[in-house]
């Protein structure tokens, strides 16, 4: 039904070696130039770091990485959406902000999500 308005792209493995190597390259630019994103690389790869040493079961550590990883997620797509608002108009516009505001309030949500599943898991092994 939608092949005629969405045609397929060929997928190669040139292309899709591409694809990483530019992956890549975002990740290496973020944590160059997003000091938000620094932040939080580093404060999760403690966190993360920790995980071994902590008595939480497997799944449980899965859940935990699962959390820190979220953020990261949520972090590298405000930059993304910031840069695409300003692409399309650098005049300052309302609903420009109010989109800029929602996409910093996904990454305090995240946040506050990953601490929550942090204090939810690790808080029965507290004695």
């Amino acid at each position: 039904m939608f092949s005629n308005k969405f045609p397929v792209k060929a997928k190669d493995n040139e292309r899709d070696f591409k694809a990483f190597i530019g992956s890549i390259n975002v990740l290496r630019a973020a944590l160059r130039h997003e000091q938000a994103f620094q932040q939080e690389v580093v404060l999760g790869v403690l966190c993360i770091i920790a995980i071994p040493f902590l008595q939480t079961s497997a799944f449980e550590s899965a859940i935990l990485i699962v959390a820190v990883v979220l953020v990261w997620i949520t972090e590298l797509l405000i930059p993304g959406l910031e840069w695409t608002i300003d692409y399309i108009s650098e005049e300052a516009h309302h609903y420009a902000k109010i989109a800029k505001d929602m996409g910093n309030a996904t990454v305090m949500i995240s946040l506050i999500a990953a601490v929550a599943i942090w204090l939810i898991i690790l808080t029965p092994y507290q004695n």
